[in-house]
């Protein structure tokens, strides 16, 4: 059979003879909704388990609406209008409501980029800020020794409305949810603290019950609670095609299904030999991007079996911290015992790479100078054809094969 995958701006094409079992992994088609805003209303007009917002605010009271930055695809400046208009039914003042950027630990937005993000009318409207990690109110300790500790004026709210995209999250099960509180409002030592549970059973794609970061995450609502959240899923163009509102348990988990509804295929058994695209730019600009697809793919190879990775990364390993972790560590097993040590943020990928690896060898067909592949623990190719005749060679004449055009977004999982 002949396939077609994406790698950087292009496609590349690859055969596999038809005496291997082959099967292509796919999202499942998908409609984006006729007009996104209308679809938020509607989740509006029908919370799940909840009162509507506009019955839960009171006049007088402070609010906060706290969305996601620049790195997230959340279309917050369709959801943020929105819910105004909910919060100026109920008779809360323009003056009383703030519009919270979650930076997590990212870096602080410009001026252009907040506004972009809230939509000029809301910009002009409401106050608009960041979060501010260094500036935090320690409220209580989760049982596993996560401080809480959220930006001051998360905390000291009196109503706190969550906005967010769902999408499968490599540790914490899905994004969304709690998640733009912690980690998202949270300071620094509390993210870290959250992240460590990354290396703990049941912290991966697509896992919520007796996922320890997501349990941990939505802990944090015992001591700073969630009032309402609005959460959508997008297509593949990051169009909206389903919102979920009200409770922010409830409202999140069904969003969820949605999303597993598109994104998740189930498979029988795992195969021999899995070759994957990222989907291409931006999603293999480096392998700190590349990361994600790979982590996704690993549930569909065989213990000891071949990841093929097809990931441009014309700008290498990417993240600084990522990078320091694997001129550090010269094994997957050493990134990964070093993790337990001292977590930090860009290091914890190499480790969430390292398992993989200790599950599978990566052949990674790159535009990367082979010694920097080679540093990463994987097998350098240029051509995937050759990467693909390889791998079927080692893993025999009736070694089994799935393709995954797009890694980033798909989520194989065993039945």
């Amino acid at each position: 059979m002949d396939f077609s995958i994406k790698y950087f701006k292009d496609y590349i094409s690859f055969h596999v003879d038809d005496s291997h079992p082959v099967k292509e992994l796919l999202p499942h088609p998908c409609e984006e909704a006729d007009i996104e805003e209308e679809e938020i209303r509607r989740a509006l007009a029908h919370p799940i388990s909840s009162a509507r917002l506009s019955e839960i605010v009171k006049a007088g009271e402070k609010v906060v609406i706290i969305t996601s930055d620049v790195t997230r695809p959340v279309p917050s400046w369709l959801l943020i209008p929105c819910v105004l208009q909910e919060l100026e039914a109920a008779g809360v003042r323009e003056e009383d409501i703030t519009v919270v950027f979650a930076l997590g630990s990212h870096r602080h937005l410009t001026g252009e980029e907040r506004e972009r993000l809230a939509g000029e009318w809301a910009y002009h409207k409401v106050k608009c800020i960041d979060s501010d990690p260094k500036d935090c109110v320690h409220l209580g300790t989760c049982r596993n020794g996560t401080s809480v500790d959220i930006f001051r004026t998360v905390a000291e709210a009196d109503r706190r409305i969550l906005l967010g995209n769902v999408e499968y999250h490599y540790f914490a099960g899905y994004s969304g949810g709690m998640k733009a509180i912690m980690p998202g409002c949270a300071s620094l030592a509390s993210i870290q603290s959250n992240h460590k549970n990354m290396i703990r059973p049941g912290a991966y794609a697509g896992h919520l019950d007796g996922n320890p970061v997501r349990e941990d995450i939505e802990e944090t609502a015992a001591y700073c609670p969630a009032d309402f959240i609005v959460n959508v899923v997008l297509d593949d163009h990051k169009k909206i095609a389903y919102a979920a509102a009200g409770d922010p348990v409830a409202a999140h988990r069904d969003a969820c299904r949605f999303l597993d509804g598109l994104y998740r295929v189930d498979i029988k058994k795992p195969a021999d030999v899995v070759i994957v695209s990222t989907g291409g730019y931006p999603k293999d600009i480096n392998l700190y991007q590349a990361q994600k697809s790979i982590d996704n793919a690993k549930h569909a190879v065989k213990e000891g079996g071949i990841m093929i990775v097809a990931a441009s990364c014309h700008e290498g390993y990417g993240s600084a911290p990522f990078t320091r972790w694997i001129e550090s560590y010269p094994t997957p097993e050493e990134r990964i015992a070093a993790i337990h040590e001292h977590f930090e943020l860009g290091g914890h990928k190499s480790a969430a790479l390292g398992l993989v690896q200790q599950k599978c060898t990566i052949y990674l067909v790159t535009d990367m100078d082979d010694a920097l592949v080679r540093k990463a623990n994987m097998v350098p190719f240029h051509d995937l054809q050759q990467a693909v005749d390889q791998a079927l060679e080692k893993r025999g004449a009736k070694a089994s094969v799935y393709v995954i055009p797009v890694g980033g977004s798909t989520l194989p999982m065993i039945q």
